[in-house]
C-alpha cells in the first residue's frame, strides 16, 4: 500500500489547525529560506510569542515545528 507524500500546503494546514485548536487565534503559519540558518518554519500568534523551528529543508523545518508545538500542547495537557 503506497502512501502519497504530503505537500507543504498540507503540512502547513495541519500545523495551523493544531495551533488554532489549542491557542485560538493564529496570525499565520509559514516557511521561508534564511540565508544563514536554512529553512525556517514559524507560527505567529496574536497574543503569544511566535514559535519557530529550522531544518535542512522545508519539510524538516515543518516537521520540527509540528513536533515542538505538539510537545507544548502535551505538556499543557499534563498539568
Amino acid at each position: 500500500m503506497s502512501q502519497e507524500a504530503k505537500t507543504l500546503d498540507e503540512r502547513i494546514d495541519r500545523i495551523y489547525k493544531m495551533a488554532k485548536e489549542h491557542y485560538g487565534e493564529v496570525r499565520f503559519v509559514g516557511i521561508k529560506r534564511h540565508t544563514k540558518i536554512g529553512w525556517v518554519a514559524k507560527i505567529q500568534f496574536d497574543e503569544f510569542e511566535s514559535l519557530m523551528a529550522d531544518g535542512d529543508n522545508a519539510i524538516d523545518a515543518l516537521k520540527n515545528l509540528r513536533k515542538r508545538l505538539k510537545k507544548i500542547i502535551d505538556r499543557y495537557n499534563m498539568v
